[in-house]
């Protein structure tokens, strides 16, 4: 096994590494921004006029959208990397949004008849899945990922993605970058249980045939740090990433940050 650092701290001998893909992997921000101004375009245009504003706040605040303080156009938008978009899965989402159509009047059949069309309209304009989709229509990968995946694989271990999106929108992602040969394993929203559900820990362990305790999980969210440690995996081993987001991502202390990938080493 080899013996994990992060920079210059020894974290301790892992088999495998588990990776968060949204936030992590990836550099998403863009592509979920989008998403969720479609998502929010095409719920206003199918309720009357007079509920638009309202409804507008409630989707705005329930995707985590805001406006970036200090960017240069006072209309960039950016994505709460706590927020449902960047964290919770696609159906949390519908859900949330069908509450929103609720709240401004709407019986729930109705609310959830159009949430569902919507979702159908924005996923068809998503890049991140779409099929064949080229490198530079996906997310792009968090800086040195590539080197530092390398260096994994040359050690013997093992690296598998856990994450809250759909099984092709892991496996566009993964083939559009170049990746898919460094992972033998995938957990997504499309598994049973999934995350941030620790049984879903260690159903992926089981399937690179690890123990959760011998993995380190590296993740941009709260709820992937505490997964990881309620599924066994040391606390000095759920790692927070935060690079990859315009505003970081409030990380619980204590545990560990990494920044930017060349920062982990192995031993």
């Amino acid at each position: 096994m080899a013996q994990l650092l992060l920079r210059g701290i020894e974290l301790g001998e892992v088999e495998a590494v588990l990776f968060d893909k949204d936030g992590t992997l990836s550099i998403s921000e863009p592509q979920l921004v989008t998403l969720a101004q479609a998502r929010v375009f095409l719920c206003l245009d199918q309720v009357e006029e007079r509920l638009r504003p309202a409804l507008s706040e409630l989707l705005h605040r329930a995707y985590g959208l805001r406006t970036q303080p200090h960017a240069a156009d006072p209309a960039a938008a950016a994505i709460c990397p706590a927020g449902i978009t960047a964290v919770a899965s696609r159906d949390h989402n519908l859900i949330a949004t069908a509450t929103a159509l609720v709240q401004v009047g709407l019986g729930w059949p109705e609310a959830l008849a159009i949430s569902e069309q919507v979702f159908a309209q924005a996923d068809a304009a998503d890049a991140r899945r779409a099929a064949g989709a080229a490198a530079g229509a996906t997310s792009r990968t968090t800086e040195g990922l590539h080197d530092w995946l390398g260096r994994l694989q040359a050690a013997g271990v093992r690296c598998a993605v856990i994450s809250n999106d759909d099984v092709a929108g892991i496996e566009t992602f993964l083939s559009a970058h170049g990746l898919s040969a460094f992972f033998g394993a995938i957990w997504s929203a499309e598994h049973s249980p999934r995350k941030p559900d620790p049984a879903a820990v260690h159903a992926l362990c089981a399937l690179l045939g690890v123990s959760a305790a011998r993995c380190a999980l590296i993740g941009d969210a709260n709820s992937d740090l505490r997964m990881a440690v309620a599924a066994g995996i040391p606390h000095q081993r759920a790692l927070g990433y935060t690079a990859a987001w315009s505003a970081p991502p409030p990380l619980a202390e204590p545990h560990p940050r990494v920044h930017h990938w060349d920062e982990l080493v192995l031993a």
